[in-house]
């Protein structure tokens, strides 16, 4: 049966890029909710801090992909009506609709503060003579937010605990390494978190097919890197996430 999929943020670089990988494989329906229209797929134009807005863009959906974020200064005020209300909202619409899944595109900015302590200061500058013996990998238990955006995004996978607990929903988490439009990370520290399209739509994918009985989960996804501080095991594990990139091949 062909699965409905909604997908907020579809106007974004990587929205666009599952649109075109979804559509590309035929087996879904998709919609968006974005604040234009996209071309080529039935959109409901709202915006998301706007609950009573947003609501039929849910009805009769399977799964919900959360793409849509703010990501320019990382004042709370700027933030606060997309990546905290919108987000509540999202969630909130999905459920009243009667929605099965949610996958809500959380960073790796959960974590980016653990870049200012060693030895993942080190890798982030590139200064990789100054790392001894194995790197302790950071894996989806971790939490230490970068900025004001990383501690939205921590509590974006809090509220997805609390509605997987109390609605029985499956809301599964994850934490988006560096996504670039021209598909190559530009300097060292984007060499260490750097997330291919082919990998971005991979992990994605995964999570929207994952099994039912899957109720919620986080993962941390980057592409191969050598140098990536990122544990690619659990999703691996979970998911059989395999990434088919690396930083280093590029």
């Amino acid at each position: 049966m062909v699965k409905k999929i909604l997908i907020t943020g579809m106007s974004g670089l990587i929205g666009g890029l599952l649109k075109d990988h979804l559509i590309s494989i035929g087996e879904y329906q998709l919609s968006a909710l974005n604040r234009s229209l996209v071309k080529g797929v039935s959109t409901h134009s709202a915006d998301i801090a706007k609950l009573e807005q947003i609501r039929p863009a849910f009805e009769n959906i399977d799964v919900v992909v959360h793409l849509a974020a703010y990501l320019g200064s990382d004042s709370f005020e700027e933030q606060l009506p997309t990546n905290i209300i919108g987000t509540y909202n999202v969630f909130e619409a999905a459920r009243s609709a009667g929605v099965k899944r949610v996958v809500y595109a959380s960073s790796g900015s959960t974590v980016r503060g653990v870049e200012n302590i060693y030895p993942y200061g080190d890798i982030a500058q590139g200064n990789y003579q100054n790392v001894k013996g194995p790197i302790p990998l950071i894996t989806h238990q971790d939490i230490r937010p970068g900025g004001v955006y990383g501690a939205t995004k921590v509590w974006g996978e809090a509220l997805a605990r609390h509605f997987s607990d109390t609605y029985d929903m499956s809301m599964l988490c994850v934490r988006i390494g560096s996504v670039t439009k021209d598909n190559i990370p530009s300097d060292a520290r984007q060499k260490s978190i750097y997330l291919s399209h082919e990998d971005v739509c991979q992990i994605l994918q995964l999570s929207i097919d994952a099994p039912s009985e899957l109720k919620y989960d986080v993962f941390l996804a980057t592409s191969n890197n050598r140098w990536s501080y990122r544990d690619l095991e659990h999703p691996r594990k979970v998911l059989g996430y395999e990434p088919v990139s690396s930083a280093e091949d590029l």
